[in-house]
């Protein structure tokens, strides 16, 4: 079967096919441009699940912070541990994203942020986030222990 129509089919079966001819250096042989694809996508997808992962820590840096539900605290601190723990994975295996580290923040930032005011109208959030943006900071520091929340 031609690797572009296996590529269509089955994703799965063409990337086996890929692996296999690129161990043999059939490169001759070899779906280029759908390579090409699936090689830029993963460098975006590694982008994404950084903002995303930013995202959801600061959604629940910026609850525990301003909400008063001290009900609703022990599972946003067990939320905002979890995605630094998988942030922390992410950066081990993809270096490189450190250099990406303001930009994605900034991005983050701004959606975090949109829906913690949604979510939350009555409650007065900042504009700006008031604490460090380091990397270091924001997969350690415990914000609300320096809080009056």
């Amino acid at each position: 079967m031609e690797s572009s129509l296996l590529y269509e089919q089955d994703i799965l079966l063409w990337v086996e096919d890929t692996v296999a001819k690129l161990k043999a250096r059939d490169f001759e042989n070899i779906d280029i441009e759908n390579l090409i694809e699936e090689v830029e996508s993963l460098g975006i997808s590694q982008k994404k699940e950084l903002i995303s992962r930013l995202i959801v820590i600061l959604e629940h840096l910026l609850k525990r912070l301003y909400v008063d539900s001290s009900y609703d605290f022990h599972g946003w601190e067990r939320t905002v541990r979890t995605q630094r723990n998988n942030l922390q994975v992410l950066i081990d295996q993809v270096p490189s994203l450190k250099r990406l580290w303001d930009t994605s923040f900034d991005k983050a930032w701004n959606i975090a942020l949109k829906t913690v005011c949604e979510d939350y109208p009555n409650v007065d959030f900042p504009t700006e986030w008031s604490y460090s943006r380091e990397i270091e900071a924001m997969l350690n520091e415990r914000f609300w222990l320096n809080s009056e929340g």
